[in-house]
């Protein structure tokens, strides 16, 4: 009876050692899931939208300048905010098109002009091109396996006095390459600089 008594102690006491373990662990994960505390990174793009702010990443200028800015036909206005060399092989290019004209404006030849690619990718920023001069070499937007773009697409006409933000990704230039020209449709070539991405 005694041994009886003695046994069902201990067993009493390693699962009340066991529950406490356990709670101890879960309290100190952390319960966000992150366990190392740092915060996730954020990919391309990502959204299609190109939008708002760089949150601080590298390829925007501190005080908030624009890397480049170039104005084009019917009032529109090009500005180059982040232009980011990413761990994938490829360079973001970002910023914002203003139509400071008085109608909407619908992104004539900024598609670009092969027939394939301007049907599946109106009114969107697919045929841009980045200009290497170093390398002697024009990269093009890069392109899923359907022929779209990997960029913004506007959706509908940009009206007037409104802005809009855009992305386009390139192939990367070789590393020490990062003086390149944007180049779209009749907007003058605005030369950017390309930084390294996080």
């Amino acid at each position: 009876m005694n041994h009886r008594r003695v046994l069902r102690v201990r067993r009493t006491m390693t699962a009340v050692a066991l529950a406490a373990g356990l709670a101890f662990t879960a309290g100190c994960g952390g319960g966000d899931g992150g366990g190392d505390g740092k915060q996730p990174r954020s990919s391309e793009q990502s959204d299609g939208s190109g939008g708002g702010s760089d949150g601080g990443r590298s390829g925007a200028p501190a005080d908030g300048e624009p890397l480049a800015e170039v104005r084009g036909g019917e009032d529109i206005t090009l500005t180059i905010t982040s232009a980011r060399r990413e761990s994938g092989g490829f360079v973001t290019v970002s910023g914002k098109v203003t139509n400071g004209g008085g109608k909407a404006w619908v992104a004539p030849g900024w598609e670009g002009d092969e027939s394939e690619v301007a049907l599946r990718n109106k009114l969107s920023v697919a045929g841009a091109k980045l200009v290497d001069k170093k390398g002697k070499k024009r990269y093009l937007v890069l392109r899923d396996t359907e022929g779209k773009c990997l960029c913004t697409s506007f959706g509908q006409p940009l009206l007037a006095g409104k802005s809009k933000t855009w992305y386009a990704q390139f192939p990367a230039p070789p590393n020490g390459n990062d003086e390149v020209e944007f180049q779209i449709a009749d907007m003058p070539p605005a030369g950017v600089t390309i930084s390294e991405g996080e």
